[in-house]
């Protein structure tokens, strides 16, 4: 009988160092202004929401792994709810990029303008690519104003880590496309 007793302990131990480690992820902050106003707007900036499909709305970080199918890691998982890191960033950054602006995710006062974003893509890719995709949607003063977005941007190197960092970048040059779209209006 105790013959198998430093058998069963080696078992142990080998099953618990193959165990792999769960890391988690966060969108980083943006640093800077891209966009320089002048301005000052008088409504404030209401980003009501960033909608996700369930695909993206679990905890795993999400991969293409052909043209057809979707692995959602296990290991690799979002800190946060990724629709609340989406909109988070996306109020900084467009703090950052409209200065004169109060960008906030909740109403501010009675007269605001809103904008809904809902994001259909934000993801890896097979080809070592990230791809974000979607529409954005401003109401402002009765109007409404919508246009899609797509990007499919390379990453510098393999691993979640990079893939993370991509598509940060990504969503900052979303932020600056609302942004400039912003401006231009005002």
């Amino acid at each position: 009988m105790m013959k198998w007793i430093p058998l069963a302990l080696l078992l142990t131990l080998t099953a618990c160092s193959s165990t792999p480690e769960t890391r988690y992820y966060q969108l980083p902050a943006a640093g800077g202004s891209t966009v320089v106003s002048s301005q000052t707007f008088s409504r404030p900036i209401w980003v009501e929401a960033v909608s996700i499909p369930d695909y993206l709305a679990g905890n795993g970080v999400v991969y293409q792994s052909n043209d057809v199918q979707y692995v959602i890691a296990a290991n690799n998982r979002w800190a946060s709810p990724l629709d609340q890191q989406l909109q988070q960033t996306l109020v900084s950054n467009l703090s950052n990029e409209l200065p004169g602006a109060v960008v906030s995710s909740s109403p501010v006062g009675q007269q605001h303008d809103t904008l809904n974003v809902t994001v259909t893509g934000f993801h890896g890719r097979y080809d070592g690519r990230a791809v974000i995709s979607g529409v954005w949607m401003l109401q402002r003063e009765g109007r409404i104003e919508k246009r899609a977005f797509m990007l499919d941007l390379p990453q510098s190197e393999d691993g979640y880590d990079s893939l993370v960092r991509t598509l940060s970048q990504g969503w900052q040059q979303i932020s600056t496309q609302i942004a400039n779209a912003i401006n231009q209006q005002r």
